[in-house]
């Protein structure tokens, strides 16, 4: 089983990275194999909804976006740390995650996705939930915590004395490592849940 961890922070020493690094000690101690992924620093075009990834099955931007698109399909869980820096997941980690999930065909129904973000002060909420979209579009299941996924910090390493925080997304990663255990007992068991043929409602 293995977990893919998205570090949205372009700093090397970055409050976002010691969240994932927290995150990773629990799945690592629960038998789950992790890998961070540092998206912060590449250049990353964002979607212009060419509809091309219709035809080749990826994005016509081959970049980082349709490397990690094939060890997404092989993964059971994603989690995407972002930094807020005004008031969203920062643009960098949006356009990767709009074009990922767009241009990706391959079925997500089951893998377990978990966001989080940093900030110095405000702005975690509305950027928790921006995350979040991206799953429960996809029929993945959400793993929860203890409080909503955020932790605080501004100068590089604060985050660390955010106790709440950290011990937030310790739950996070034990929470998420149980349920990616469970949905596979279940798969074995029952399948995956019976697909319908989408319907599309159009209102203009």
């Amino acid at each position: 089983m293995k977990v893919l961890l998205v570090n949205g922070s372009p700093r090397s020493k970055s409050n976002t990275l010691l969240g994932l690094c927290e995150m990773e000690k629990i799945f690592n101690a629960q038998g789950i194999d992790t890998e961070i992924i540092n998206i912060g620093k590449k250049d990353i075009h964002g979607c212009i909804a060419c509809g091309r990834c219709s035809e080749l099955g990826k994005c016509v931007f081959d970049d980082v976006v349709n490397e990690f698109a094939k060890q997404f399909e092989e993964a059971d869980g994603i989690v995407v740390g972002s930094p807020v820096y005004y008031s969203a997941p920062n643009a960098t980690v949006q356009a990767f995650l709009q074009r990922l999930f767009y241009s990706s065909h391959f079925d997500k129904t089951m893998k377990v996705g978990a966001g989080f973000v940093c900030a110095r002060r405000g702005g975690t909420t509305a950027s928790f939930d921006v995350l979040n979209k991206f799953f429960t579009i996809s029929g993945m299941p959400i793993a929860s915590s203890q409080y909503w996924n955020n932790i605080h910090g501004g100068a590089p390493g604060e985050a660390a004395d955010d106790a709440e925080g950290m011990q937030t997304l310790r739950v996070l990663a034990r929470n998420m490592s149980f349920l990616i255990k469970s949905i596979a007992l279940g798969k074995k068991q029952f399948g995956l849940p019976e697909k319908e043929d989408h319907v599309w409602t159009n209102f203009i």
